[in-house]
């Protein structure tokens, strides 16, 4: 897989190009500058070839304070594995030291660098292409990500390059349906990058004291024992009273998109404060799209055992709604158990693949209706006739019952219990549907 590093200053419209070689928004754009904190990297079929890119936050060279140093370490990482670099300009404005001082990172490097003059929205612009020159990299290529202007030549630069350095030529990409997608959420602050980091071994999210500080996904891909995981990292999400507009805004309806990328959410909850009203949010989220569910403790090297204690009590009092979601306590700065998580992640895997034959399930589901009744709201009581399991991932069950508007709102939930009781279905939610007739059928 070839890869493709996007750099340059804070705001010269990095991300945007980005977007435009994916097709898709997956990093955020704004005009504040520094809005790209991590590498946001993905995986795209570009005529043929196989890429990898990589947007990154903006390099800017003298003394910064801890959170811009991580954020050019990123960058810089980004450049030393990429095998071609996209090093962008504001046609708008000079070229300054810190132009001069990336590019002579790039030089360093010993990669090939193209040269892009973004924003050009105006003819009258061109003359100050002329002072990109000395930087270095050849001739610029002006364009306009954000009016898609200049990308032809731009693509046909980075193909005759793709040709120079021999990249391999993939006819199709082929996705691995078998991979275990898994979406990383939880409050802002609650450790979420520092578990992908723990679970990689890299250090591929920034992690820091600031809350929010992940505001893009992040899809990284291992392989452990043979088996394929993609780890989705996102922004916090917050309650929707306290979402602020703008970037915030984009960066949760990141994480809403995340979740219905995933297999399997793990809501990541800080023990040292507690379960929130926000982490129930969470999990209503997870709920509804019908995903695989893990509980994380995080931050246990804080809690002593009387808190711990603690949290468990709150945990069968608040998620009394999420009784097959398996718990776990972890320390994701120490990584204690966080190498647990992908083997729970394989069991609950297997159970949303789970299937039940329809004359087994059928003979189960007659005895239990027997032994308890369908309870009605109304005169007309609704009877069961047969019910199919529809679908897997998630495991979708189709009941057919007369009358099954009538059912009072507490038989949904003691069948599903009745299900999970015989057939398990452990860590993942499952979906009812019922269907039927809720009229009289005319004799004829």
């Amino acid at each position: 897989m070839t890869k493709i590093a996007i750099v340059g200053k804070p705001n010269v419209g990095k991300s945007t190009i980005f977007n435009r070689f994916l097709k898709k928004n997956l990093a955020i754009t704004s005009d504040i500058a520094g809005t790209t904190r991590d590498r946001i990297i993905q995986n795209t079929d570009f005529e043929g070839y196989p890429l990898t890119f990589m947007d990154t936050s903006g390099l800017e060279d003298g003394e910064k304070d801890n959170f811009e140093t991580d954020m050019k370490a990123q960058a810089n990482r980004a450049i030393e594995e990429a095998d071609i670099i996209l090093f962008i300009l504001d046609i708008t404005r000079e070229a300054d030291l810190d132009d001069i001082a990336v590019a002579k990172i790039l030089r360093q490097s010993k990669k090939d660098v193209i040269l892009i003059a973004n924003k050009f929205d105006n003819p009258n612009l061109k003359s100050n292409i002329y002072e990109f020159y000395e930087l270095g990299f050849g001739e610029p290529i002006p364009v306009s990500a954000i009016h898609k202007t200049g990308l032809d030549e731009l693509k046909e630069q980075l193909l005759k390059l793709l040709k120079k350095i021999k990249a391999k030529k993939k006819t199709k990409i082929i996705k691995d349906e078998n991979a275990i997608n898994i979406c990383i959420l939880g409050k802002p602050n609650a450790g979420k990058s520092s578990l992908l980091n723990a679970i990689t071994g890299d250090t591929r999210a920034i992690v820091s004291e600031i809350a929010g500080t992940t505001r893009d996904m992040i899809d990284v891909d291992i392989i452990k024992n043979n088996e394929h995981f993609v780890l989705i990292d996102t922004a916090g999400i917050r309650k929707r009273g306290t979402i602020e507009k703008g970037i915030e805004k984009y960066s949760v309806l990141r994480g809403f998109e995340a979740i219905e990328r995933s297999d399997i959410v793990i809501i990541l909850i800080d023990g040292n404060e507690g379960i929130s009203s926000q982490d129930l949010h969470i999990a209503e989220f997870a709920i509804k799209s019908k995903k695989g569910i893990i509980l994380a403790i995080n931050k246990i090297d804080l809690l002593d055992e009387e808190k711990k204690n603690h949290i468990i009590r709150m945990l069968k009092l608040k998620f009394q709604f999420l009784p097959w979601a398996p718990i776990i306590f972890i320390s994701a700065k120490d990584k204690k158990n966080t190498d647990k998580i992908l083997e729970i992640t394989k069991e609950i895997k297997k159970e949303r693949a789970k299937r039940v034959k329809t004359a087994e399930l059928n003979a189960f589901l007659k005895e239990t209706t027997t032994k308890h009744l369908p309870a009605s709201t109304k005169n007309i009581k609704p009877k069961f006739m047969y019910a199919t399991q529809a679908d897997i991932n998630p495991p979708r069950f189709v009941f057919h019952f007369k009358y099954p508007k009538n059912l009072h709102f507490t038989y949904p939930r003691y069948l599903e219990n009745s299900i999970r009781k015989k057939y398990g279905f452990n860590g993942t939610a499952i979906e009812l549907v019922f269907k039927g007739e809720n009229s009289k059928t005319k004799a004829k």
